[in-house]
């Protein structure tokens, strides 16, 4: 049998913040699979900051949206078909055919996952490439060292709530993380394990990190970019270490912005500045997602999700997750019918 599936198109692309006439929201048909090949009905999708630089058109280190056709990205669900022996009817997978709610693809293209070990969908957050990207970052892109300072921006996000228990899980003494609004930067000492806890939209976040590490920091994973950056160069410790996640702070300008203006403090302190893609560090995931489920499961790791229901209304939940109104990972739940 076939299946009638609603999926999201880009259409047009944004300048500035998307908006709604960006996309277009589709029905199609979803044939039956091929030999080697598999349906799966999506219960979750992500939604992720990187997705933005996927709309413009250039050069990424992914592949752009192309314009009229339908949008990818990570996703969860329950195979209802399949023509492959290793992948049966009614396994749980994560493969990369979200923005749908039934995805055709190879078998090889999907992961089997342990539902036993954790709900599905945190195979799209913490146990997924978003608590690889926090694992990776502070093991091997800006190592944690024992005693050290350690400073995350965007962390009460999806990456950055993850990485402040991981930073503490590797050694460091002092976890101090920035996030916007009180109701956030409460949740960062209270749930997530954070010594200190700032609120950007105080104002002055150089400041603000300044009096919180009187003494320095030592490492600092940047899901932010900008300001914030500009804050952690001014208080980087001597051979300090800066993983470069992300930059949400600049995806939707028209303009490119000015470069940090203490960048050359990174001359005379011998700082380590490394771009971060996760997709070279998959060689950690037995590892992690080994460690990352024993913690789980005795609740020394905590992971949060803000999930928003209806296919229909994922343009929405990005748009939302863009403006910071997420806490942990964004999802959006496909609702069985």
């Amino acid at each position: 049998m076939s299946f009638s599936s609603r999926e999201w198109h880009l259409v047009a692309r944004p300048v500035g913040e998307p908006r709604q006439s960006d996309f277009a929201f589709e029905t199609v048909t979803v044939p039956d699979p091929g030999p080697g090949q598999i349906v799966v009905r999506n219960d979750y999708m992500s939604v992720d900051p990187y997705m933005r630089g996927r709309m413009n058109e250039g050069e990424s280190y992914i592949a752009q949206f192309e314009l009229g056709e339908v949008m990818t990205g990570s996703a969860v669900g329950t195979v209802v078909a399949s023509q492959d022996a290793g992948v049966p009817v009614g396994a749980t997978v994560t493969h990369f055919l979200g923005w749908r709610e039934y995805a055709l693809l190879d078998a090889a293209q999907a992961r089997l996952v342990d539902t036993g070990l954790a709900p599905a969908q945190a195979y799209l957050g913490v146990l997924g490439t978003t608590g690889l990207t926090a694992w990776a970052s502070l093991k091997e892109v800006a190592p944690v060292e024992e005693g050290d300072v350690v400073f995350i921006s965007g962390a009460a996000g999806a990456v950055g709530s993850v990485a402040g228990q991981l930073a503490r899980k590797l050694g460091a003494a002092r976890v101090i993380g920035s996030a916007g609004g009180p109701a956030k930067a409460k949740r960062l000492t209270e749930d997530f394990g954070f010594d200190v806890a700032l609120d950007y939209r105080e104002g002055d976040i150089a400041g603000q990190l300044a009096e919180a590490a009187p003494d320095g920091i030592d490492v600092y994973l940047d899901n932010v970019g900008g300001d914030h950056l500009d804050a952690a160069l001014r208080v980087m410790n001597l051979r300090g270490r800066i993983a470069m996640v992300g930059a949400i702070s600049g995806y939707n300008a028209t303009e490119l912005p000015a470069g940090p203006p203490h960048l050359p403090l990174a001359i005379g302190k011998r700082i380590n500045l490394r771009g971060m893609n996760v997709s070279d560090h998959f060689h950690l995931v037995p590892d992690y997602a080994r460690q990352a489920g024993g913690w789980l499961a005795d609740g020394s790791l905590v992971a949060d999700e803000t999930v928003v229901d209806g296919i229909e209304n994922a343009v929405d939940a990005f748009g939302s997750m863009m403006r910071g109104a997420n806490t942990g990972k964004m999802l959006v739940r496909l609702p069985r019918a």
